[in-house]
């Protein structure tokens, strides 16, 4: 199926009595993408995740994971995933070895070829120099990709990543992004979902945006972020606080102002064509607006989060 869909969903819907979580999602994750799977705390992404990983059954709809129904055929559907769920548990009193050999076991490996996958794994994730350590005594980050290894022992071809960067520091984030750009070069589909718009619009190709339980958007990223589908835009620095007036007299043209102390900064949105630009700049200047930095940028993840949902990222 390759090209084709490796995850999709049809009207899935899953309520937890008289909350719908999900509510007639419908989504299709391509074969070999990294799809981010955007949306606030409470939006349904953990529960479309323990959909996809035969954990729950859905109230409503269907759901299918490298062509095999997540109902009908749960044991082919697990064969195919490697998971890392947001909250994970790891037993503090084993060496990462001995940790990554026992799931090894679990997932029915030969011993020598649980040895072999665990020293891989360890490379992969850059955690050579902790075989020998005590999981316990590991930082969150470094648990955070032993976890990742051990998703990876059995070589599935679809990662499902719930919060992967969650509580992690910045180092840790970062390493982790790496990962994910380094699994994702070598053709594994990864399901990434996070509430954290930097992360995934430096590692993901697609994105699915989620808010209360419906679909917003799903595509490629660049569908999204190009000049056609986002618009232009112009980060001007004032040299004034007094961004409201600048605001209201810049009617026609998306503007989200923060001042502070004597200097405000607008997000100014150009839809139109390519003199709009300096027409904005003119019309700040011909009002004595003093202008002390101006910088064009693509839209990023969180613009364009902002402009399909209310914003509110917990």
């Amino acid at each position: 199926m390759a090209g084709g869909a490796i995850i999709r969903t049809e009207d899935l819907t899953v309520r937890y009595d008289a909350l719908t979580a999900v509510d007639s999602l419908s989504l299709e994750v391509p074969e070999g993408s990294v799809y981010g799977f955007i949306g606030p705390n409470g939006a349904g992404k953990t529960s479309t995740i323990r959909v996809l990983m035969t954990l729950l059954e859905a109230a409503e709809g269907r759901a299918w994971v490298g062509g095999h129904d997540v109902n009908e055929e749960p044991e082919q559907v697990r064969s195919l995933i490697g998971y890392m769920p947001d909250f994970f548990g790891v037993y503090d009193h084993l060496f990462v070895w001995e940790y990554l050999e026992l799931f090894g076991d679990l997932h029915g490996l030969p011993r020598a070829s649980a040895r072999e996958r665990a020293e891989y794994v360890l490379a992969v994730c850059d955690l050579q120099t902790k075989r020998d350590a005590m999981v316990g005594g590991l930082s969150r980050g470094m648990k955070q990709r032993l976890c990742l290894a051990r998703a990876l022992l059995p070589d599935p071809p679809i990662l499902i990543l719930d919060e992967p960067a969650s509580g992690v520091d910045p180092t840790g984030r970062y390493q982790i992004r790496q990962l994910i750009r380094r699994l994702g070069d070598e053709g594994k589909t990864i399901f990434v979902s996070s509430h954290i718009l930097l992360e995934l619009g430096e590692v993901c190709d697609h994105v699915g945006i989620i808010e209360a339980g419906r679909l917003r958007a799903s595509g490629p990223l660049e569908q999204f972020v190009g000049a056609g589908e986002a618009g232009r835009l112009l980060r001007v620095r004032l040299l004034t606080s007094d961004a409201d007036r600048a605001a209201e007299m810049l009617r026609g043209v998306d503007v989200v102002h923060d001042a502070t102390g004597a200097a405000a900064s607008l997000d100014i949105r150009i839809h139109d064509d390519d003199n709009a630009h300096a027409e904005v700049l003119a019309q700040l200047s011909a009002a004595g607006f003093r202008i002390g930095h101006i910088a064009e940028e693509r839209a990023s993840l969180e613009d364009i989060y902002r402009r399909m949902t209310k914003g509110e990222l917990a």
